[in-house]
Formats: C-alpha cells, sequence, structure tokens
C-alpha cells in the first residue's frame, strides 16, 4: 500500500503543469497531511522530484511547491517498424533526450536484434546521461505479440519472425531491463504520460500504421487484455460488400483501409505508378507518400480514395467507442500525419452520427499531443509507467 501510494502521489505531481504544494497533494489524493510528508521526503531522496520555490499571497506560511525532476529517471525506447527502426532516451517528465532512426537492417532477426543494440549502446553514450539513472528498455513491436514471453509472433512485413524473444535477446545484449508491448499499446502510454490534455481519462489511440490498431485507456488505465493483445481491429467490418478477407469475412478494416490498400487502390486507377515490386514495409510507406502527394496537389482520384478511408475507418472507430464509451479519439502513428487534415475534417462528424451516447456526451476527436516519434516514446514510456505509474495490480497481494 505504501508503495502504492507513492506512485499515486508520483502521478499527481506529474499531471500537474506547475507543480503541487502538500497541502495540495492531500486535497487531491486523500492522504493525510503525515503520510503526505513521509512519501514525499522519499521522493526527494530518491531524486525523483524537487522542491521548486514558494508560492503564497494570503496569510499563513508559503506553500513549497513540487515538481518532478527531468533528471531523476531515464528511459530508453524502441519503436520497431518494417521500414525504420526509432531509437529515443526519454527523461522522466516524457522529454526526448537524444534521438536516432536508422532503416530496418534486411536479415533474419538476429542480424536486426544486433543492430539495435548497438544503436542503442550508441545513443545512450552520445546521450550524456547518467547510466545509472537509466530504468530500462522499451521496446514497442507490431503486433501480436506474446507478453509474458516478450515474444513477437508473425507480424506483418516482418517475414521470419515466428515467435521471436525479444524482450530476452535485448535484455543480454544490452544489460538494460526490457519490456516489450505492442505499438498501439506503447502510442497510448506515450499519449497518457507525455500527451497533455489529450492522454487524460478514457480515450482510445488510433494508431494508423502498416496496419491499423487501437489502444485503450480507461479512467487514465492502459488496458492491455489478456494476452496484451487488445485493440486488434483488423477485423471489424466497415464495408459489407467490399474486398474478402483472409479471415474469410468481406470488408474488414485490413482488407479495405489500410495504406496497402490504398496504394493498390491509388495504382488501378493510375493515381501513382504501379509499378511496386513488392510489399514490404518501406515500399508501402514510400508509395503512400505519393499518393498523399498526389491528394495534396488536388487530384480528386487521390483525395476520394483518402476520403473513403476516412469514412472507412471512421466505422471501426465508431464500434470501439460504443463498446467502450471513451471521451475522446486521438490519432496517431507513422502514416497519421499524411491523413490528419482531411481526417480531422471528415471523422468527427461521421463519429457523431453513430455515435450511441451522442445526445448525453460528446466525443473529441484529436491528432497526438506526442508527435511523429509516438512509437518509440511511447516505448520509452512504458519503462517509466511500469516503475511509477499507479496501477491497480500494484495492490494486489502475492501468494
Amino acid at each position: 500500500m505504501g508503495d502504492f501510494n507513492l506512485t499515486v502521489i508520483l502521478d499527481a505531481i506529474r499531471r500537474s503543469t506547475g507543480g503541487l504544494s502538500r497541502v495540495e497533494l492531500a486535497q487531491i489524493v486523500g492522504l493525510s497531511p503525515q503520510t503526505i510528508s513521509n512519501i514525499s521526503r522519499r521522493l526527494l531522496d530518491q531524486n525523483l522530484i524537487v522542491e521548486a520555490g514558494k508560492e503564497g499571497s494570503g496569510p499563513g506560511k508559503p506553500r513549497t511547491i513540487l515538481r518532478l525532476n527531468p533528471d531523476g529517471m531515464y528511459a530508453v525506447g524502441v519503436h520497431l517498424d518494417p521500414a525504420v527502426i526509432t531509437f529515443v532516451v526519454l527523461d522522466l517528465v516524457g522529454d526526448v533526450v537524444k534521438h536516432s532512426r536508422i532503416a530496418t537492417p534486411a536479415g533474419p532477426p538476429p542480424v536486426v536484434i544486433a543492430a539495435i543494440a548497438d544503436e542503442i549502446k550508441s545513443l545512450i553514450r552520445e546521450s550524456g546521461v547518467d547510466a545509472g539513472r537509466i530504468a530500462g528498455l522499451g521496446v514497442a513491436a507490431p503486433g501480436p505479440i506474446d507478453l509474458d514471453e516478450g515474444a513477437v509472433v508473425d507480424p506483418p512485413l516482418l517475414s521470419g519472425w515466428h515467435r521471436v524473444h525479444l524482450r530476452d535477446a535485448l535484455a543480454e545484449a544490452t544489460g538494460l531491463e526490457t519490456l516489450v508491448d505492442k505499438d498501439v499499446t506503447s502510442a497510448a502510454v506515450a499519449e497518457t504520460w507525455a500527451g497533455g490534455a489529450s492522454g487524460t481519462g478514457s480515450f482510445i489511440f488510433m494508431y494508423m500504421g502498416t496496419g491499423i490498431g487501437c489502444g485503450i485507456v480507461m479512467n487514465d488505465e492502459v488496458v492491455r487484455g489478456t494476452s496484451g493483445n487488445a485493440g486488434e481491429i483488423g477485423h471489424i467490418i466497415v464495408d459489407p460488400g467490399g474486398p474478402a478477407c483472409d479471415c474469410g469475412l468481406n470488408g474488414c478494416v485490413k482488407s479495405s483501409a489500410i495504406p496497402q490498400v490504398l496504394v493498390s487502390a491509388a495504382e488501378e486507377q493510375g493515381v501513382i505508378d504501379g509499378g511496386r515490386q513488392g510489399s514490404d514495409g518501406p515500399e508501402v510507406q514510400e508509395s503512400f507518400a505519393r499518393l498523399c502527394d498526389a491528394a495534396d496537389a488536388g487530384d480528386e482520384r487521390a483525395l476520394a480514395i483518402i476520403d473513403r478511408s476516412a469514412v472507412l475507418v471512421s466505422r471501426a472507430v465508431a464500434v470501439v467507442t460504443n463498446t467502450l464509451d471513451v471521451e475522446r479519439v486521438v490519432f496517431g502513428g507513422p502514416f497519421w500525419g499524411r491523413l490528419a487534415s482531411r481526417y480531422l475534417d471528415l471523422v468527427p462528424p461521421l463519429l457523431a452520427s453513430n455515435s450511441a451516447a451522442n445526445s448525453i456526451h460528446g466525443i473529441e476527436v484529436v491528432g497526438t499531443g506526442v508527435g511523429e516519434d509516438v512509437g518509440a516514446i511511447g516505448a520509452a514510456c512504458l519503462v517509466l509507467e511500469h516503475t511509477l505509474a499507479p496501477r491497480a495490480q500494484r495492490l494486489l497481494l502475492e501468494g
């Protein structure tokens, strides 16, 4: 209970923009002033918070403001994508200290893992941070994953990655305690830790990548599901008369709305050159960028393809938001930037018209507050969340 209370107080300080006094903390979290004082002393001794001046204009003693100490803890994050691997070192308040990218190496998993480990070591060295204050390494990987085993299980566009025990391999190669989670879940974690107002309360994070998935946050806590694979929405039917899916149904998100499908439609209509040699991550990204360039230049066919995708995605979003009754939809991911302007115009009214609770509350639709590197930042935030965030399971007694 003491450790849980510590994380509750730290989380309250983290979520306040200007810091909190001990009196304010007691009012917010409902703990006694003595408990607040004792835990604050522990946090100060651990260098996780600092006393940041005094405030007070009325009678009585000025109150000392407590804030997070950015240098109190660091985490390393890696986002494994079929096309590019992104790395960050994050401080305690969620700011990026150091950043790098490498093209995803061709070759079997051991080659990729070795390249990741080498880049992590270089990044830490170049960041100049105290290695003793690095709490661990987080890795965001395409799903599905085996959360208990820390294994990647046959992700799309990463051939040969069948039950690759990525967590243990990177822990051994780097010497860092390592966590592995799905990229969509990592993005949701990033939003709660570094997204600001968009990362509070109950929301879904619509991850627009090579595939489309969704991270779930309910009452400020990330929902992972039984095996860590919550948010797999690829087989929600959004176009009943649409293309056949490998699941045997027609018009699923996976067969109707992901970037590879949009690119194929653009090639068939002559919007972009149809000379792709394959369907791997880099080629899809390159072709998708050309489709978006055509839309930005006013090509009506390109605009129609993207607008149609917004309609289909909004149907999937409506299914999820009606099921979970959330207050917000946050879009992000590597393909989001090129879609943002059209989607933010089209999705809100489409979602409102399909919302079961629309007469009770609206659903906000926004872009991520974290930015383009939400996957890697989310991976680092996995470490901070695991170490410091208040989670209900912390209250469970081990047998």
